[in-house]
């Protein structure tokens, strides 16, 4: 009797040999990943010619989505701009949206620091949700004003502030609802949808404090709005 291998398992039509583990609660891939490649790359100096290691599983899968996903961000950005560019017929106040954008990234980021939750596969699809809520946000913003000037007859000074006084409730009750249903998400979702359910809260959050006052304030620069001798009428 001789024994052999029953099954040679490979990987890229090379032989491979599979390590597999569980992790403990409240530590993700990330976590693990972390500590374990500063000893493998410390260990693989004394392998032999023709050795090598890679990481598999959830660090695999996520990198290959991430890649995939900037691979077609620049597109999606493109059609998102035109779109806006036809909307309004005017490339300032695309600019002036898309702009809004990173006011909602300052808050993610602050968000996922303070919860101390990595920025993981999902978090990076809960930025790409959170993009498109700020921009229907600045967007409401930025087709008042243009109400306020043509349907009300209002000066363009005037057409800001009331504008943003009458968005006002509309976006922060939006903004809460989307918060609280967020919440149980956040509560029970785990290490997989906890960090996309942060991202979102919080990112929106500060996105819409900020967007309330600097909508108005860009739309002012780029249209050369000025305000010297305004005086606000209620």
């Amino acid at each position: 009797m001789v024994w052999e291998y029953p099954k040679i398992a490979r990987r890229d039509r090379l032989k491979t040999v599979t390590v597999e583990c569980a992790t403990d609660i409240g530590v993700t891939a990330t976590d693990v990943t972390n500590q374990l490649e500063p000893w493998l790359k410390n260990e693989e100096k004394s392998w032999p010619l023709g050795y090598k290691w890679g990481f598999g599983g959830e660090k695999d899968t996520s990198g290959k989505a991430q890649r995939s996903i900037g691979q077609q961000l620049p597109m999606a950005g493109l059609i998102i701009l035109l779109l806006l560019v036809g909307q309004f017929n005017s490339v300032r106040k695309a600019v002036i949206i898309l702009l809004t954008i990173p006011l909602a990234l300052i808050g993610v980021y602050l968000g996922l620091f303070i919860f101390k939750s990595p920025f993981s596969f999902f978090a990076i699809l809960g930025v790409i949700s959170l993009a498109g809520i700020v921009i229907n946000n600045a967007i409401v913003l930025i087709d008042r004003i243009r109400i306020e000037m043509e349907e009300n007859g209002l000066e363009p000074a005037q057409a800001i502030i009331a504008s943003a006084q009458k968005r006002l409730r509309p976006i922060l009750l939006t903004t809460c609802t989307t918060i609280a249903g967020l919440v149980p998400l956040y509560l029970g979702g785990g290490p997989m949808w906890e960090p996309m359910a942060i991202t979102i809260m919080c990112g929106l959050l500060f996105a819409t404090v900020l967007t309330l006052g600097f909508v108005p304030v860009l739309y002012s620069l780029f249209f050369r709005v000025s305000f010297k001798d305004f005086k606000y009428e209620e």
